[in-house]
């Protein structure tokens, strides 16, 4: 099995026409994904890779039976694609875009509350079960099919701890980019608790890095609610306190929390082992198994 897409995912592309959008939609298309409409306002009645282009995704979920969103449009105007995917009651949203003001996804944030879409990103490459469907800007090539469930911060380190799984012939049955801004969709306790309930997911990889508190979270919902054993790993170990390193959310206050250690800690507090390397991780998702 997977969680949120599989072969069935229908997916509507906005921002289609650019090109990001035009450029992964033909990625996505080439690994298999059902991308059936895409939108754009005022480019209705157009073709992008052989894919209609609507006015609205409401008009592409009337026309297409689109479930599903992947959203390539600039930061000025995502918040209001997001907005228009939860408006259209899809089953997923994929915000793939970087640099949305953290004022336009709190606002959003508010919105998920009343809605049954689950968003993922922004500021995230997004979405694959392998095999089946990837939504955004996955690289397909590195990912297999197996029971390893798969959850990360960090696009770069997704590519990095995959790579190690699948060379050990540890397939994952659904791997999720969450994105590194402060304010994202699906979190990890979101991420984990998908996961927790697919019989087909005999193990989790989470990927962390530093900045706020969501890893340790994470560690006290494991440790509370979880039966499906869980490997870690925990990116910017030496990064001095203050100083952002890479994403808007991995940055550490001085306060004691949000650093690598108290994530670390709280981990394996919670019996998780955390591995020092992509490669340790592998090792240790065989030990779990």
């Amino acid at each position: 099995m997977s969680v949120l897409v599989d072969d069935d995912t229908r997916v509507v592309v906005q921002g289609i026409t650019g090109g990001e959008g035009k450029f992964h939609t033909g990625q996505m298309q080439d690994y298999g994904t059902n991308v059936v409409a895409g939108a754009v306002p005022g480019r209705g009645g157009e073709e992008v890779e052989g894919v209609p282009v609507y006015d609205t995704v409401d008009e592409a979920v009337e026309a297409e039976d689109a479930n599903a969103s992947v959203i390539f449009v600039p930061p000025a105007f995502a918040a209001d694609a997001v907005f228009e995917s939860l408006d259209s009651d899809l089953d997923l949203a994929v915000a793939i875009t970087e640099g949305i003001p953290t004022q336009d996804m709190a606002k959003v944030n508010k919105r998920l509350s009343e809605v049954d879409t689950h968003l993922i990103g922004p500021n995230c490459p997004g979405i694959i079960t392998p095999g089946e469907a990837k939504l955004g800007i996955l690289p397909g090539d590195i990912f297999s099919s197996g029971n390893v469930g798969f959850i990360s911060r960090s696009g770069t380190l997704t590519y990095q701890v995959v790579d190690s799984l699948t060379d050990r012939g540890l397939g994952q049955s659904t791997a999720i980019g969450i994105g590194g801004d402060p304010i994202i969709g699906t979190g990890f306790t979101d991420a984990l608790s998908l996961f927790e309930d697919d019989p087909d997911t005999d193990a989790i990889v989470m990927c962390g890095e530093i900045g706020g508190e969501d890893e340790e979270q994470a560690a006290a919902y494991i440790d509370s609610e979880m039966e499906t054993p869980v490997a870690g790993f925990i990116a910017g170990r030496t990064a001095p306190p203050g100083k952002r390193m890479g994403h808007a959310g991995a940055i550490v206050s001085g306060s004691g929390t949000g650093t690598a250690e108290s994530k670390i800690d709280a981990l394996n507090d919670a019996g998780v082992p955390v591995g020092d390397t992509p490669e340790e991780v592998a090792e240790n998702v065989e030990d779990l198994l």
